[in-house]
């Protein structure tokens, strides 16, 4: 039996207690979870396809439901980015990163406002006009970021965000998002196959095997990202973290 709660707003924005999911063809996706996403906490979660990561996400965005254990949803506001950036061929940036908002029936003129700030947050203010066919890859994600913000998310659930850009987006991509979260202070799960991506933007990394999913081990970050864009990060302590990681991978 499980049960999904609907708590006041708090400091933890979702927790799992003891959360399985076994899907109709009898696949158990998820061994039982315990794991705490704070606010204002980026957790990223690291481990092989077919671990659960993704079934993890979409329980913590209310998508899917539980088989058994509680899962308690503390969060009202949250935004979705993918690996694909799904932006509409047709739209312009600014009326794509309207998207959400318009959706959630935010008035028109808050939601040109907060599309306008967001497309500013992410450096790309003066493309507004253009169409997704005009942009790079980058930039395709950084209009999805915007829309995300947009509709001032409270919680990001992040899906392999930047997977498909080449490495040295992908990194630039990865400061962008700890930029972003100083800003805006959100929330974030964010699921990646790179122990190295996992380790630089976290305060805590989720480390996931199979067989059925379950979590490993829950890593906190030696030196993680500070509100400070100014206070030092232990490049040797993160180093010595993806080593670790790796390690219990490769032993799970």
């Amino acid at each position: 039996m499980s049960t999904i709660a609907k708590a006041p707003p708090a400091t933890e924005l979702v927790a799992f207690a003891g959360v399985t999911k076994t899907y109709g063809n009898g696949f158990t996706a998820l061994a039982p979870i315990d794991l705490t996403i704070g606010g204002g906490q980026i957790v990223s979660i690291v481990g092989p396809s077919g671990c659960g990561k993704t079934t993890l996400l979409r329980m913590a965005g209310g998508l899917s439901s539980p088989t058994s254990g509680e899962l308690t949803i503390s969060s009202e506001r949250n935004s979705y980015v993918f690996q694909d950036p799904t932006l509409m061929a047709w739209r312009s940036v600014l009326a794509n990163t309207e998207l959400v908002s318009r959706i959630r029936k935010v008035p028109r003129p808050e939601c040109r406002r907060r599309a306008i700030e967001a497309l500013r947050l992410v450096g790309l203010e003066n493309v507004q006009k253009s169409l997704p066919r005009e942009l790079s890859g980058g930039m395709k994600m950084r209009v999805s970021l915007a829309r995300a913000l947009a509709s001032e998310p409270e919680l990001m659930l992040m899906d392999e965000p930047f997977a498909a850009l080449d490495e040295f987006t992908r990194d630039r991509m990865a400061d962008e998002l700890i930029r972003l979260w100083r800003e805006r202070g959100f929330g974030a799960l964010f699921i990646t196959h790179s122990i190295r991506e996992a380790v630089k933007i976290a305060h805590e990394i989720v480390v996931m095997a199979s067989g059925p999913g379950r979590i490993v081990e829950v890593v906190r970050s030696p030196s993680p990202p500070q509100a400070d864009q100014d206070a030092p990060r232990d490049a040797d302590a993160l180093e010595e973290t993806v080593k670790y990681i790796g390690s219990r991978l490769a032993a799970a």
